[in-house]
């Protein structure tokens, strides 16, 4: 009996990346802004052709496991039938709607699913269609509620690229271009305790970090402005899947409630079962004011939200902040699908179980290969991170594209390097993967890495 494509493991039949994405690029940056591609660093994309559960094919024919969910996107796997079917279902009823004036009852619903699986009193939410726009509506929430001008970020965060998000992201390499910034966003350290900011090492830090943003808050010469919220990914994304200890998030929820500062959660990456958590607050046991989810709610359709209080949203006037396609009724029926997904197939819990298993497999590794310098994260979240000298922890981003390629060449999809020093594998698999497909891809990796070992003199 022929493997089942979505379950299958791989099929290289082609070089990766193989001559058709080769010729696709090509005609790909003649027409295509470079802004939205890779292919003017250098790089062949590898193009897709289709996907289904935990696989991807390529316009070669090539199959691979998927180990980063389109960019963890594909909770509940590529292409999932009951979401393609419901997608299907709405568009023949209603491809759309006008969003503010003619709701549809489909966007009830997703509304109503969304207050239910939201933590603590978080009932209310507003349904954009990308992540940056949910941030972009948390962040004009919590002013509104507030009524002061500053907000604060952290070191390493990526909100997104739009213009208020791209405010409260800190890597330059998306903001230079752009200064100055939104006025009244500062950054302060985050609890990266690999590479801890002010060179502590963590247990014995006494939460450091922690006490300098206590300083930045409460010392009148900090140049500190008055402010309206906290934004923070509870584990950093774009950074490199920084993990931070449960009692940092603690102690920001604890200075942002002493002080009136609305603590807001970016869930865009984290939400939606990725930590064995609906949601990673719930993971480290903090309840923000206000979430931005996005990416896993409809497992590959393009729609996201803010969810805050009935009390913090009742700051705003009707039809004061909208777009043509809010609560989009093909999305609002994606979402409900996926939800229904991860609810029936108890997919939460198997992130928190499989990941755990994934994590320890990869930390047995770490003792094999000096390159490996740190395994990290929570549930279906894991990182590793690679570096020529534990000790110095000298990032080996030259190492990490040797082993990504090698990894691709065995069918295994892991093009998700980042971090600072673009040196961090940041896995995310579909939370459907098969423990078959999941050990292929630890042994591959694990092979990949003894050999760019082997070539570089590395033991």
């Amino acid at each position: 009996m022929a493997e089942q494509f979505g379950t299958m493991l791989p099929k290289v039949v082609t070089r990766v990346p193989g001559p058709k994405s080769a010729e696709y690029a090509e005609r790909l940056i003649k027409v295509e802004s470079p802004a939205a591609n890779t292919v003017q660093k250098g790089e062949t994309p590898i193009f897709w052709e289709r996907t289904r559960g935990a696989n991807i094919e390529d316009v070669d024919g090539n199959v691979f496991v998927d180990m980063i969910s389109g960019f963890c996107v594909a909770a509940t796997g590529h292409s999932n039938p009951r979401i393609v079917e419901a997608m299907h279902q709405q568009a023949q009823k209603a491809l759309h709607s006008q969003g503010v004036s003619n709701p549809t009852f489909v966007r009830l619903q997703l509304l109503e699913k969304l207050a239910q699986v939201a933590p603590g009193n978080l009932g209310v939410s507003h349904i954009v269609s990308g992540g940056a726009e949910a941030v972009e509506t948390a962040y004009k929430t919590a002013r509104l509620y507030a009524g002061k001008p500053g907000f604060m970020a952290f070191h390493g965060a990526f909100h997104g690229k739009t213009g208020t998000a791209l405010s409260l992201t800190s890597r330059d390499y998306y903001r230079k271009p752009f200064l100055p910034m939104i006025p009244g966003i500062i950054h302060a350290p985050f609890a990266n305790c690999y590479r801890c900011p002010i060179g502590h090492e963590y247990p014995g830090c006494d939460l450091a970090c922690a006490k300098y943003v206590q300083y930045i808050l409460d010392d009148p010469d900090s140049g500190c402005p008055p402010l309206a919220g906290m934004i923070m990914e509870p584990i950093q994304g774009h950074g490199g899947w920084i993990t931070p200890p449960k009692e940092f998030l603690q102690e920001m929820r604890r200075l942002c409630t002493e002080r009136g500062i609305l603590l807001v959660f970016d869930e865009i990456i984290t939400g939606f079962g990725r930590t064995g958590s609906w949601f990673a607050g719930q993971t480290f046991g903090v309840t923000p004011d206000i979430m931005a989810v996005g990416k896993a709610m409809a497992s590959g359709f393009p729609i996201s939200a803010m969810i805050t209080t009935k009390e913090i949203a009742s700051k705003w006037g009707s039809a004061q902040h909208s777009s043509t396609f809010t609560g989009h009724p093909v999305g609002c029926a994606a979402a409900l699908a996926s939800i229904a997904d991860l609810e029936e197939k108890n997919l939460v819990q198997r992130s928190k179980e499989l990941g755990a298993y994934f994590k320890d497999a990869l930390q047995q590794m770490q003792k094999g290969h000096p390159l490996i310098g740190d395994v990290r994260g929570v549930g279906m979240m894991v990182a590793v991170e690679l570096v020529k000298d534990r000790k110095a922890k000298t990032p080996a981003a030259d190492e990490a594209h040797h082993i990504l390629d090698k990894c691709h060449n065995r069918g295994v999809f892991v093009n998700n390097l980042g971090g600072t020093f673009h040196n961090v594998f940041k896995f995310t698999p579909p939370l459907v993967i098969t423990r078959e497909q999941m050990d292929f891809a630890l042994k591959v990796f694990d092979e990949a890495i003894g050999q760019v070992e082997e070539e570089l003199s590395v033991r």
